[in-house]
């Protein structure tokens, strides 16, 4: 629950071509404004400066993208090369990723696809975010799949809350939080799909947990530590286990 700083970079993977990381809440990967000079990659210069790319834009390849307000597993290549293995093996959808989050209510389905196309909105003043095929705002929605699988009902600040599994088959912009606020839960703490009502937790309770992607030349496996857990947060109490974590990522296997 502490906020980042420039020297609690948490590795969770290094080889001579790749660091995977455990990305802090609340932190840009990169950044062109002035004042933000907390980000991954100063994190990252801070820790390897011996491994900063001059060939970059900003010292680090990173392989794909977390959300600002998203933790967890976060890949970085370290040579062009490698940059290369990683983006064949995304384009080819050979990645595997699944996501831990905490959503708003008690999901009653045990599993359920998510199939709703995703689009931009193009509301004035809301063109960062994205919305669901069918809305009035809703720009060239392309289809979207992801999977959720309910692991603990229980409460959140005593309000009930669902930990939930979530595996994007599809790479779309805030894909996994325009599904779940799409079927009625919300992530917690996500302001912006909450229609700026969810404001109260520390942070937007969204966790890139498991990654694996097997480039040609290493097999890239982690896990980035589960922050959903009350000895993290005393404001989350499980109630009812509904699926093991273990046992549903070795499905996902």
């Amino acid at each position: 629950m502490e906020p980042g700083t420039i020297d609690n970079l948490s590795i969770l993977y290094q080889s001579s071509d790749f660091i995977v990381v455990n990305k802090h809440w609340d932190i840009r990967i990169d950044s062109k404004m002035w004042y933000e000079t907390l980000t991954l990659q100063s994190q990252l210069k801070h820790r390897f400066p011996e491994l900063a790319d001059p060939d970059t834009y900003y010292g680090f390849r990173f392989c794909h993208q977390l959300d600002f307000s998203t933790s967890g597993a976060l890949c970085v290549a370290l040579n062009k090369a490698a940059a290369g293995s990683a983006y064949k093996c995304f384009k080819d959808r050979l990645v595997t990723k699944a996501y831990l989050a905490l959503v708003r209510g008690h999901v009653s389905q045990s599993r359920m696809t998510i199939r709703y196309a995703i689009g931009k909105n193009t509301t004035e003043g809301m063109t960062h975010m994205m919305c669901i095929d069918g809305t009035e705002v809703c720009d060239n929605p392309k289809p979207c799949q992801s999977e959720l699988i309910v692991l603990e009902h229980g409460s959140y600040s005593g309000d009930p809350v669902t930990k939930v599994l979530l595996q994007p088959l599809t790479e779309r912009t805030h894909q996994l939080r325009v599904h779940c606020s799409a079927i009625g839960h919300p992530i917690v703490g996500d302001f912006t799909y909450s229609h700026k009502k969810d404001s109260s937790p520390y942070r937007m309770m969204l966790h890139a947990y498991y990654l694996r992607i097997p480039t040609g030349k290493e097999l890239i496996e982690v896990c980035a530590p589960d922050p959903f857990v009350t000895a993290m947060d005393s404001n989350w109490v499980p109630h009812h286990i509904t699926h093991q974590l273990d046992e549903t990522i070795q499905e996902l296997k």
